[in-house]
């Protein structure tokens, strides 16, 4: 009787918690979509978060140095726009330069050269960026002092009218 090598037991990998198999034919596209929001709230939460930190990180360099180059590849250049928007409206830079160019590069899944946009934008400093960044400062260093509570007021319920069959 001859014998036959078998490969080693391969481990049973359990189901990823962050997948969702999804068919079209037991559930309802909405099942799906409500499973998913959670998810995407989070994900707009971190986004503003890391939005603000970025924002701050870039205006202690702009107070350093007068003047920051944002760049970005790809789907980064929302973010990049977004960043400089936020600063402009907020009356802490000034936009110097932009430009936006092409850049080959090797994509790793299919090992080919593929062309991502970029962009390039120069913020300066505004004129009135010292005197904005020193009030908010302030602001967070010296917090405005609480007023004095209000009295609770006492509030009379309405008086009631009673009818005939009320007071019999």
């Amino acid at each position: 009787m001859a014998t036959v090598a078998l490969p080693p037991p391969q481990p049973i990998e359990p189901q990823k918690k962050n997948r969702i198999q999804v068919s079209n034919t037991k559930k309802p596209l909405f099942f799906y979509v409500n499973l998913a929001k959670p998810l995407f709230e989070f994900l707009k939460i971190f986004q503003d978060l890391m939005l603000h930190t970025a924002e701050i990180q870039i205006t202690r360099y702009i107070q350093q140095h007068n003047e920051v180059e944002l760049s970005a590849l790809g789907m980064a250049i929302t973010t990049v726009v977004t960043i400089a928007e936020i600063l402009k409206n907020n009356g802490l830079a000034t936009e110097k330069k932009v430009s936006t160019s092409t850049v080959g590069m090797k994509d790793e899944s299919k090992g080919r050269l593929v062309q991502k946009a970029k962009i390039e934008i120069v913020l300066g400093k505004s004129e009135n960026f010292d005197s904005l960044v020193a009030a908010a400062t302030a602001a967070i260093v010296e917090p405005e002092p609480e007023s004095e509570p209000k009295p609770v007021q006492e509030v009379s319920e309405p008086k009631t009218e009673q009818t005939n069959d009320e007071n019999k």
